[in-house]
């Protein structure tokens, strides 16, 4: 049936891991929400029946059979005469698995189109697990010729531009695209810009929402016209379901109809939005009942507090102080507060009689030896083994608060403040926990679960950071100010600089190469941290990978 109009529906939308059956019901109504609003065509997300990113689960021969069926119980829905549905899904052929979308229409898989260029770095590694499917040709549906370049396949000329030669008319690309800082401004300005100059065709670019494990989805779905301008986006984070409108213009190029367009987010209400969003669908889709954390009343613990509240409400929160004879008063009192000021629940436990129960102890091993770092840990390890206590009791994931400074520094105490299940900071640096609770204490994200208002006193954020390990102590005892700190760990991680070329930037030499000392040291320790949400382009897992034992220096 030849159309001069057709309405295509944009699902931006969540994911279940492993769950196809759940998926599949989900995108099921979703395409009775499009159908409400007469879409000939409802488009969901890369893998969206399977979950993305499947890593090593895509192997197991039993969910490939499972996405089978589910995907001819999706084909037979359509039969009703309502949308078709194109669904990103797994393809075995040959005894191949490929990564491809499906085209659902009058009750049977009309056509399946597969990727061609796979991703093999970073966070990807497609190549170990998918083949790459063949140049793709256009797909005829209702008048139009659609091209259907699957996620990476958009970010290189060559299959656009095939599927231009071949006849396309639209491209629609299906993505499961991570987010990372300034990531939405490359897939629009840096990609897409170039792909429609390149064809002159006009793009429907979907993206996933949600998180999964260490990554996170921001959506933030748009179609960009064949002039390069903006003709819809969606919100960053939140499911939504928009139904485009697209007829030929007087030239026959087919365009979209203006359509609402979402106001992109700034930094560092992204990064905190990434937090929220990791975590939430961290704790919920692995069944536990909240978060327990510890709350010193530093701003580490502070801004995880705040992150948990708002991503799970102040009813699932747990906070516990665990003072010491080093704990300062106003380290409690600011603890107190930032409980009272989030509505969770306050919990105190002193850790001065394990503490002398330890020294007992250790006592005629360690006789002759001044106390030194063994004891500090030791501090540490015991709020650790507290945590993990309540933890398994009650059900709550420990929440690490540990900051991408300290993880690069091994300012940190395996088995004692590293111990937890997962961690919101992980991949933030010092100087961006800051930016961000302040940012926190001004605004509130609109699906947040938190208070409005402040959630934490301002003292939290001025004061200087300490460990309270040892009386008198200060973070700057062990490390450099955190404004020197922090763009020498940047240039050493994140753009792979030598001492050489960061000293070369302005930085004390000696300084830059302790630093790269400290970090290679701590590659052990970072193996044994929990997962935490990427934020940055070489986050600490699935970015950079390192070799523990491992004596190359630049210095």
């Amino acid at each position: 049936m030849t159309q001069t109009r057709i309405r295509i529906a944009l699902a931006q939308v969540n994911q279940i891991m492993g769950d196809i059956g759940a998926n599949a019901t989900a995108m099921l109504d979703w395409r009775a929400q499009a159908a409400a609003q007469d879409a000939d065509l409802i488009v969901f997300p890369e893998l969206q029946l399977i979950g993305c990113p499947p890593e090593d689960l895509v192997l197991k021969p039993a969910l490939v059979e499972r996405a089978e069926l589910e995907l001819i119980r999706l084909a037979e829905a359509t039969a009703d005469g309502g949308p078709a549905m194109l669904v990103g899904t797994v393809f075995e052929a040959g005894g191949l698995l490929f990564n491809c979308v499906a085209l659902l229409d009058e009750g049977t898989i009309v056509a399946v189109s597969q990727k061609r260029e796979l991703p093999n770095y970073g966070t990807f590694d497609e190549k170990r697990l998918f083949a790459p499917g063949p140049l793709p040709g256009p797909l005829p549906f209702r008048g139009v010729m659609l091209g259907l370049p699957i996620c990476e396949d958009i970010w290189f000329p060559f299959v656009p531009a095939h599927l231009q030669a071949a006849g396309a008319e639209i491209l629609i690309t299906v993505n499961c695209s991570p987010y990372e800082v300034a990531k939405d401004d490359r897939r629009r300005n840096g990609v897409c810009a170039a792909r429609v100059h390149e064809t002159g065709l006009p793009i429907l670019y979907l993206n996933r929402v949600g998180g999964q494990d260490e990554l996170v989805f921001d959506g933030a779905s748009f179609v960009m016209d064949g002039d390069g301008t903006i003709t819809c986006r969606l919100p960053e984070w939140e499911e939504a379901l928009v139904v485009t409108e697209w007829q030929p213009d007087e030239n026959g190029r087919w365009q979209c109809l203006p359509a609402p367009i979402a106001e992109p987010q700034e930094q560092p209400a992204d990064i905190y939005c990434a937090m929220l969003v990791g975590l939430r669908d961290y704790v919920d889709r692995n069944g536990f009942a909240g978060v327990v954390l510890g709350l010193s009343g530093g701003i580490d613990s502070a801004l995880s507090a705040a992150v948990a509240v708002d991503a799970l409400g102040p009813e699932r929160v747990r906070c516990v102080t665990m003072p010491s004879r080093f704990t300062r008063a106003e380290g409690l009192e600011d603890a107190a507060r930032c409980a009272a000021m989030l509505g969770v629940r306050p919990d105190t436990v002193p850790i001065d009689h394990a503490m002398d129960a330890f020294d007992t102890l250790l006592a005629p091993l360690f006789e002759g030896r001044a106390p030194d770092i063994a004891e500090e840990n030791l501090q540490s390890r015991i709020r650790g083994v507290t945590l993990m206590a309540l933890s398994n009791r009650f059900g709550h994931m420990l929440l690490t608060t540990g900051n991408k400074s300290e993880m690069s520094t091994g300012y940190a105490t395996l088995y004692g403040d590293m111990a937890g299940g997962y961690s919101v900071l992980k991949d933030a640096y010092k100087t961006t926990v800051f930016d961000l609770a302040r940012w926190r204490n001004a605004h509130r994200p609109s699906f947040a679960k938190g208070p409005d208002g402040p959630v934490m006193p301002d003292r939290v954020i001025t004061r200087p950071t300490t460990a309270e390990l040892r009386e008198g102590q200060q973070d700057e005892d062990s490390l450099p100010p955190y404004s020197v700190l922090d763009p020498i760990l940047h240039a050493l991680v994140e753009e792979e600089k030598s001492v050489d070329d960061v000293a070369a930037m302005g930085f004390d030499r000696a300084t830059v190469a302790r630093v790269e000392g400290l970090l290679h040291g701590a590659e052990y320790k970072r193996r044994q941290s929990p997962p935490g949400v990427k934020l940055g382009g070489r986050n600490f897992g699935r970015d950079r990978r390192y070799p523990i034992t491992n004596a190359f220096r630049t210095a």
